[in-house]
This record gives C-alpha cells, structure tokens and sequence, in this order.
C-alpha cells in the first residue's frame, strides 16, 4: 500500500535536471515485480527539451529514463543529466 501511495504522488512531477532544464513530467513506473525498486521513470517530454529528440511513434511519444539518475524528489524530480546519456 505505501509503494502505491509513493508512486501516485510521483505522477505528474515535473522533471529537470541538475543544470536547470525541464526534461517533461512523469507519467508512470517500471518496477521491479521481485523486490518491488523503481527500476525507470516513464516520461512525457517537454517539447523543447533535449529528451524530446528520443521520443518516436512506437512508445506513444513516451520516453524512459533510468531511477538510478534521480537525485531528489520533492516539488519537482531532479535528475543527474550524466546518467541520461545513451
């Protein structure tokens, strides 16, 4: 039940990176089914962000980014902009 209530706060966080710029908002969760960890953030992309070049047709225009790269959650997701190469 907590899990539940973690990820439902998550939705709709807007999402920036360490410099500043505004990647988009989370829109959902890859968990993991064995040991119940956030393995990757689902993403809808700013348009002018950075991240909005890897978004195509086949995801919906959704875009994931690893869990790993997130530094801090409170009023926005921060993430460390180094781990979202690749």
């Amino acid at each position: 039940m907590v899990k539940y209530a973690i990820a439902k706060q998550l939705a709709g966080k807007r999402i920036i990176t360490t410099d500043g710029e505004e990647l988009g908002r989370v829109i959902d969760l890859y968990m993991n089914e064995l040991n119940g960890k956030i393995e990757r953030v689902i993403v809808e992309p700013n348009p002018d962000s950075s991240l909005a070049q890897r978004a195509d047709q086949e995801t919906g225009g959704m875009i994931t980014i690893p869990y790993s790269s997130v530094l801090d959650v409170k009023d926005v997701m921060v993430v460390d902009r180094r781990e979202l190469t690749g």
